[in-house]
């Protein structure tokens, strides 16, 4: 393993990461209070420190060892995540949708300002690399957050969206899942079925859709 390597990769996606978990995390306690929920607020969980989010286990020791182990061919890290009791927002099944898809939703936006931000330093004319490459960071580190946190299966995001939009009796069999589903999907990330038929092909999609929003910006600076 070339450490030194390591370090430049860390350095490089060490603030979109932080970023990326922490105003994810932050969004579900807000939207959560919007709604009705004040959980995540009262633990002090709204807010962008990303100590209050950070994991140690899971955002930081978790995924350095496997990018040690696999030579930086399979990565995975979770943050700690934001308590939310649905019994307390003002429609439970709808709003745990705008809930769950808060955090998601983030990672979109946050993807489009890291390619904003990526047009803007080549417009400008900077010719440093580890910016240009912190930017292109960025924008992957949110894509792949958006695109795996929508996998329809609980506790993803997804799948909580899944359970608020399906009819009564079906939502009730998925969120039965809800104990064992971190286990199901890391079994289906080892297999490769997340990767083949979930991130890859709608990575592919997210990153057409923020070139075409991003269009008018890359012919204004280039």
């Amino acid at each position: 393993m070339d450490f030194s390597h390591l370090i430049q990769t860390i350095s490089l996606y060490a603030i979109p990461v932080l970023l990326s978990i922490t105003v994810h995390e932050a969004a579900h306690g807000y939207a959560a209070r919007h709604f009705g929920d004040n959980t995540a607020y009262k633990l002090g969980r709204v807010t962008l420190n990303p100590l209050k989010h950070i994991d140690p286990m899971g955002t930081i020791l978790m995924p350095l060892l496997l990018y040690v182990a696999t030579s930086g061919a399979f990565l995975f890290g979770y943050a700690k995540p934001v308590p939310v009791r649905f019994g307390n927002l003002r429609n439970p099944k709808r709003d745990m949708i705008w809930v769950a898809l808060a955090g998601p939703g983030v990672n979109f936006i946050q993807a489009l300002i890291w390619g904003a931000l990526f047009y803007l330093l080549q417009g400008a004319g900077l010719t440093e690399p580890f910016f240009i490459k912190m930017a292109q960071g960025g924008i992957l580190v949110n894509v792949v957050m958006f695109v795996f946190n929508l996998f329809p299966l609980p506790p993803l995001d997804g799948g909580r969206i899944l359970v608020g939009l399906l009819p009564y009796r079906q939502a009730v069999l998925v969120s039965r899942v809800e104990p064992w589903g971190f286990f199901i999907v890391m079994a289906l990330v080892i297999a490769g079925v997340v990767s083949s038929f979930w991130m890859q092909p709608l990575m592919g999609l997210t990153f057409s859709v923020i070139d075409l929003l991003l269009s008018p910006l890359a012919m204004l600076v280039n």
